[in-house]
């Protein structure tokens, strides 16, 4: 591939950091995916194909390292990947603030979602004993989050463990409370329905730290 031909470091990061996708697979890294399928979920419209391209282009790059995991291949950043936290975190604090935040109207992906509330747990304020969330979100199949004070985890069906909580919501109601876009009276006024014992019901909300930029204001339009 060509490249800008300029001196300049911000044309010769951008040759290694401009592809599509490269910075979504930065992100997964920094936020602690190590395995090929568990960074694929968080970007979930990738081609194993192009995943595969990005993280050896990364690796060349000196951005990535491929180590040897217990089982298997993992991927980790370098001291140079690391770096890149400064440079993913402003674009995503810029993004917050500048872009249109109206969730009903974004094409979205469920499983970039669960990703994120999954490792984003509160376990110091959840329950003693484990138990799960059933989440009914849109047309989706339901999902099964387990949550005990040591793990956190989505599932496909319910492993055996009480499931006193059930949200139903249409998915953009979860993305605008998730993103920080409204508050959760609001994402409930738009469709979040949470049911069960109304002890848990009002700590649903206290188990979750949120978006990473979810407390970062939106600057509204200047006309």
């Amino acid at each position: 591939m060509t490249g800008y031909g300029q001196f300049c470091s911000v044309a010769r990061a951008n040759e290694v950091l401009g592809g599509r996708w490269t910075l979504l697979v930065v992100r997964e890294l920094l936020s602690g995916s190590r395995r090929f399928n568990d960074i694929r979920r968080g970007i979930p419209r990738i081609s194993r194909t192009m995943l595969s391209e990005r993280l050896q282009s990364l690796a060349i790059a000196g951005v990535v390292s491929r180590v040897d995991g217990n089982k298997g291949p993992e991927y980790e950043l370098t001291d140079a990947g690391k770096e890149l936290f400064t440079l993913v975190s402003a674009l995503g604090q810029w993004g917050q603030r500048w872009l249109p935040r109206r969730a009903v109207d974004e094409d979205l992906d469920l499983e970039p979602l669960l990703v994120d509330m999954q490792r984003r747990v509160r376990f110091e304020a959840l329950p003693k004993h484990p138990l799960v969330i059933r989440l009914d979100i849109g047309k989706s199949r339901p999902r099964y989050l387990l949550l005990s004070p040591a793990e956190a985890s989505i599932c496909t069906h319910n492993p055996g463990f009480p499931e006193p909580i059930r949200v139903t919501t249409p998915l953009a109601a979860l993305v605008a409370w998730w993103r920080g876009d409204v508050t959760f009276a609001e994402a409930r006024r738009m469709g979040l329905q949470v049911s069960g014992p109304q002890a848990l019901k009002r700590r649903f909300p206290e188990w979750f730290d949120r978006y990473l930029f979810a407390t970062t204001a939106a600057v509204r339009a200047r006309r």
